[in-house]
């Protein structure tokens, strides 16, 4: 198992402290509310202990796939699934289908993660991926990401009417819900993800132009830092602090 070094007051959540969160703590209400009505067609998806080597004994063949939840009554039947694997990290496919199946189009979503930032300390990713740490990230990444994902929300709110801010457990996922781009090909997503790139934003392109479809559902647990993904305010990201914010914090922390 990697231990990865992670900001004073972050840790790996136990198989048990998983279940707990699932069972009793994991706001469906606010899950339903986020999708609206297309929360009837979304694919969900687990992955159980890929990072964290963190997993229950019987699926051990299975930690590190991509596990999709698509067959379901309701969302009462997805939180059962989900405290049966007892996953380190719960995601949402980003494809809208429609009763058949059949893709309608895709949400478009951009990704800023603080491992991903040159630190004066820990030095680049390629530096942390030689120390086998490329997940880590300390106070200081942190506190840049904070700082980009506010200059990407100004930048995206100059083009998109509806944007939605995501803590997602060690970075920032910003989501749009303009209709217009869920009709948006592959290439003019590429094509945007290229431009802010080349415009000095540091964003994940496989997010952003729908290679990489799978994004952190709101309200799950990240299981490596123990924190809840909470929609926030943009205007509240300069003070937000995940070590202490109460609604990132899971009720077993308290315990």
């Amino acid at each position: 198992m990697t231990v990865y070094q992670l900001p004073s007051g972050m840790r790996y959540s136990t198989l048990d402290e998983r279940r707990l969160f699932y069972e009793g703590e994991f706001n469906l209400s606010r899950v339903n509310d986020w999708f609206g009505a297309r929360v009837k067609n979304v694919v969900f998806a687990v992955i159980i202990g890929r990072h964290t080597g963190i997993f229950p004994p019987e699926y051990v063949e299975d930690k590190s796939t991509t596990i999709l939840i698509d067959e379901y009554k309701d969302l009462n039947e997805v939180r059962r699934q989900i405290v049966e694997f007892a996953p380190e990290s719960v995601y949402y496919d980003r494809n809208v289908y429609d009763e058949k199946g059949r893709i309608k189009g895709q949400e478009l979503a951009f990704d800023v993660d603080p491992e991903n930032l040159t630190c004066p300390v820990h030095g680049t990713l390629e530096d942390k991926m030689r120390r086998n740490q490329g997940l880590s990230f300390c106070e200081t990444e942190f506190r840049m990401a904070k700082e980009e994902t506010a200059k990407l929300f100004e930048k995206l709110a100059s083009s998109f009417s509806e944007l939605r801010l995501v803590y997602s457990g060690r970075g920032f996922h910003v989501h749009v819900l303009d209709s217009e781009t869920y009709g948006w090909k592959y290439q003019k997503r590429y094509r945007l993800a290229k431009k802010l790139k080349k415009n000095g934003f540091l964003i994940d392109e496989w997010v952003t132009s729908g290679t990489m479809r799978l994004i952190r559902l709101p309200y799950s647990l990240h299981g490596m830092v123990s924190r809840i993904a909470v929609p926030l305010k943009v205007e509240e990201l300069e003070d937000f602090d995940p070590v202490h914010d109460e609604r990132c914090l899971p009720k077993f922390l308290h315990l």
